[in-house]
């Protein structure tokens, strides 16, 4: 009787153990169809001449070759890098003062909090829209604006020297509300225990943030920066609707030029390989500020 009981509890212990496999089965499912396959078909057709027409034909590094060497996809590298640059400390500075704000007890904190953070929930095509009314050369309100004090208009989507930081302002009030909300989250982790020892000690706002606030929020702004570079290499919508990469190249980033290649172009091995490109950028950059992150 008891070696049965026991055969019956071994045959539900094994039943258990292939239980949590079945749950994750169709996240596992859709992770692998719609990520690691792209990835490898990808990374295949990279060394391949395809136009969608025809067969792919196996052409070694030749696609990589011609990236090296092409000034347009240099120049969109750049782009990126410079988009990349300047909205990552900016987007986070500015989420780090609005949560230190709306962290404290202060009237309508929660409808304030909602407010910041709605540019980040509405859709980026929406968004692109939103601004290409706010600077519009013909009927912009911002110009309107700078008419009024006269300071006289620009042309934010039209001119190359303005066309960029036009899609930076833009990217900037997307994601700060991102930011603070992450933030806040932080700053609601640290204990106030380490806040009321301080000013026992006689310590100031400034001296509480430097030892204080900014060391245990540390771990929150390796994963903010990590998630912004990705962001910023990964940007395409807000150029692709206010500008349109232009005008020429002086807004076209790396994911929209690999973009062109791929759907107007047709080069899909050769966007292919800049796809690939792209990703190895962003896993280097991702590896170098966690294991820095790590060593501090």
């Amino acid at each position: 009787m008891q070696l049965s009981s026991v055969k019956k509890n071994n045959t539900r212990l094994n039943r258990n153990k292939f239980l949590p496999y079945l749950f994750i089965a169709p996240n596992m499912l859709l992770f692998l169809t719609f990520m690691i396959i792209p990835i490898i078909f990808t990374f295949t057709m990279s060394f391949t001449k395809w136009t969608l027409i025809g067969t792919p034909e196996f052409n070694g590094i030749s696609n990589y070759v011609k990236l090296l060497s092409d000034k347009q996809f240099l120049a969109a590298m750049l782009n990126t890098v410079y988009y990349t640059l300047a909205t990552v400390p900016t987007t986070l500075a500015l989420g780090l003062i609005g949560a230190i704000a709306l962290n404290r007890n202060m009237p309508l904190r929660g409808a304030l909090r909602g407010i910041f953070y709605i540019p980040t929930v509405v859709s980026l095509v929406a968004t692109g829209l939103i601004w290409q009314w706010i600077l519009s050369t013909d009927y912009g309100v911002l110009n309107y604006v700078l008419e009024a004090v006269g300071i006289g208009e620009q042309q934010w989507l039209t001119s190359n020297a303005l066309s960029m930081p036009s899609v930076i302002l833009a990217t900037i009030w997307v994601r700060c509300g991102y930011c603070m909300v992450i933030y806040l989250g932080g700053l609601q982790g640290i204990s106030q225990d380490y806040y009321e020892a301080a000013e026992i000690d006689g310590a100031g706002d400034m001296k509480k943030f430097k030892y204080i606030t900014w060391p245990l929020l540390r771990s929150t702004t390796v994963f903010l920066t990590v998630m912004s570079i990705i962001y910023g290499f990964m940007g395409f919508d807000l150029f692709y609707t206010m500008t349109g990469g232009g005008p020429g190249f002086s807004s076209t980033v790396m994911v929209h030029y690999i973009y062109k290649q791929a759907f107007q172009v047709g080069e899909m091995g050769y966007a292919s390989a800049g796809g690939v490109v792209l990703f190895l950028i962003i896993f280097i950059l991702t590896l170098l500020q966690m294991k820095g992150d790590d060593q501090q």
